[in-house]
């Protein structure tokens, strides 16, 4: 895109961040909302906001989405941190999906957070700080560029520009289960090189985690994360020294959606 050389670069920068003006929608894309509009209200809702229907099989397909999510982890690999790759991103976007479904809030909103799961950490391509901002700007992007309506497309953005424990807050009930989803993610499989244990803590403790499971109680407003932990790797005290900002996120994200927040650790509850 060409700006004017007597252009500020600040209109430079709004420019550039300007979602692109919508093409004709290709056939596959018609069929997808067709399809919509003849079953859900929210897809109905959607397609006349001015946009596509957009599932989260086709973000998840999308060749972009999948270049940005392999160098984000890539990246994050060279910094030393643990994996935040396809298997992170895919069970996010999965619990953030099953979390709104169990409290029985609409299919649409869990879509949505099933596909801010997908989207959340691609920022880390970019840089680690802010990662969260940048990752809503390039998701706006990419799903402007994919057809989603502009309602949609911001609900998204703010759930994956807050779902970092340090600056962000459950803004909506997608940004509330993108919260919890990403914060119950702590498992072994997440250490890339178990030798590394003995120096790095939060390498240690994810490596104690045999086990974690976020447990969504409708009937009795509950959301407990229950994790099953080998004391000989790494002690609870550990898991609540660097995971304790994390923690404080979940409750907030689960007093949001109307429940409690619990932390459950080889049996024993400890919030």
């Amino acid at each position: 895109m060409t700006v004017p050389a007597g252009r500020p670069r600040f209109a430079r920068l709004i420019t550039f961040l300007t979602p692109p003006e919508r093409t004709p929608l290709p056939v596959a894309h018609r069929k997808v909302q067709q399809m919509a509009q003849s079953t859900t209200p929210a897809a109905n809702a959607a397609s006349h906001q001015g946009g596509v229907v957009i599932t989260p099989e086709a973000v998840a397909e999308n060749p972009r989405v999948k270049v940005f999510i392999r160098k984000s982890d890539e990246a994050l690999a060279e910094i030393g941190y643990t994996e935040h790759g396809e298997r992170h991103v895919t069970l996010v976007s999965n619990i953030a999906y099953n979390v709104l479904k169990r409290l029985g809030h609409p299919e649409r909103d869990a879509e949505l957070a099933k596909m801010a799961g997908l989207l959340h950490d691609i920022g880390n391509a970019v840089n680690r700080d802010h990662h969260a901002q940048t990752s809503a700007l390039m998701a706006m992007q990419i799903l402007g560029e994919m057809g989603m309506s502009d309602t949609e497309l911001v609900r998204v953005m703010g759930a994956i520009g807050n779902h970092h424990e340090n600056d962000g807050d459950p803004v909506s009930p997608v940004a509330a289960a993108l919260i919890l989803a990403d914060k119950s993610d702590v498992h072994r499989t997440r250490v890339r090189n178990p030798d590394m244990i003995k120096f790095d803590i939060h390498d240690r403790v994810n490596y104690a985690v045999t086990k974690s499971f976020l447990n969504v109680d409708e009937a009795n407003k509950t959301i407990v994360l229950e994790l099953t932990v080998d004391n000989h790797i790494s002690q609870v005290m550990e898991y609540f020294e660097i995971f304790m900002t994390r923690m404080l996120a979940s409750r907030k994200a689960a007093l949001y959606l109307g429940t409690s927040f619990g932390l459950i650790v080889n049996g024993n509850r400890l919030t």
